[in-house]
């Protein structure tokens, strides 16, 4: 969500229990546009919190002009001090799937790597080689693993230009009450996989410079999303079920929407067998 619109965000997201002290929303109000001038961001987000056993990571994402950039992403341990965390690859994310259990709250934390067994271990070990995962390295695969799966956004909110990059539609002023409330009219904010496969039939009535991304309608499993009206049927907000502490809101008929996470930073991996 926007650091700029960060308290009113944080109320239209607080029906489902989660949120920040009044304390703790008054330093990120501040940090959040230091942040921002310090490194030269064009937007900041509050992306969320992950709590640990020990500690909580408060994190944030800088955006470029290019909105389909990668994003740069940050964490601090008190809202106040700010780290920047590396780029994912696809071995830190193949990693951190294996790891299970909570966060200990502590970047240098290190994990054994499950992926080795002992005879492969002990040969490891005389090489001379670390066989120990950091737990920033966990930080950063597990954002880009929420950020892929339901880091969302409305139909229109963004545009694409006929050069590749995304940028914020001046024109978009908000979906209806109707369309708010379907699945159809969200987006996943992250590189198309769906939309490759669809036959030159099905492309035929989609709009290239606004319907680029996968919607959430065909997301597996079916049931993954909930979506609901509140503060009186004037906003509406998905929460995601794979991935327990994600919300979205958009209140209909304005530019407002975000999304936000707050939890454990593990996969709900009962899901199937809970729908």
């Amino acid at each position: 969500m926007e650091a700029a619109s960060l308290p009113a965000g944080l109320e239209l997201v607080a029906g489902g229990g989660v949120g920040l002290s009044p304390e703790k929303r008054a330093v990120l109000g501040s940090s959040l546009l230091l942040l921002q001038r310090d490194y030269r961001f064009e937007r900041v987000w509050f992306w969320g919190c992950i709590q640990g056993v020990r500690g909580a990571y408060y994190i944030a994402e800088g955006l470029g002009p290019d909105r389909a950039a990668p994003r740069s992403r940050l964490y601090s341990l008190n809202c106040v001090e700010w780290n920047l965390l590396p780029p994912a690859t696809k071995e830190m994310v193949a990693q951190a799937e294996q790891l299970k259990g909570r966060f200990q709250g502590d970047p240098s934390f290190e994990y054994a790597n499950p992926e080795i067994n002992a005879e492969d271990a002990e040969g490891l070990i005389e090489d001379g080689k670390e066989l120990l995962i950091k737990e920033e390295a966990r930080l950063v695969a597990t954002i880009e693993q929420i950020d892929r799966a339901v880091g969302i956004i409305p139909r229109g909110a963004f545009v694409k230009t006929p050069l590749g990059s995304v940028h914020e539609n001046r024109n978009f002023e908000g979906l209806s009450l109707t369309e708010a409330k379907k699945l159809s009219s969200y987006f996943h904010f992250t590189e198309p996989v769906n939309l490759k496969n669809k036959t030159l039939l099905e492309k035929a009535d989609l709009d290239p410079s606004t319907d680029f991304l996968d919607s959430l309608e065909h997301d597996v499993p079916q049931g993954s999303w909930t979506v609901q009206l509140e503060k009186g049927g004037t906003v509406v907000v998905l929460r995601s079920l794979l991935w327990l502490g994600l919300t979205f809101y958009h209140v209909p008929m304005t530019k407002q929407y975000g999304y936000v996470y707050f939890g454990t930073g593990e996969k709900n991996l009962d899901l199937p067998f809970m729908l």
